[in-house]
């Protein structure tokens, strides 16, 4: 899997309504992660594999 990085458009696996989100920063395994539908939230990168979106 590619490394997430800041400025990468995401989607979390098991939470499609929370739309396509943009990676803010990652320290260690904490993403944190501007979502459309569910706004800035902080993903444990261990505990979940977010998904890439291609443009």
């Amino acid at each position: 899997m590619l490394p997430i990085e800041p400025g990468m458009r995401v989607r979390h696996p098991e939470r499609p309504e929370w739309g396509v989100g943009q990676v803010q920063s990652v320290i260690g395994d904490r993403v944190t992660v501007n979502f459309e539908n569910a706004g800035k939230l902080l993903i444990n990168g261990a505990a979940v594999a977010l998904e890439p979106v291609e443009e």
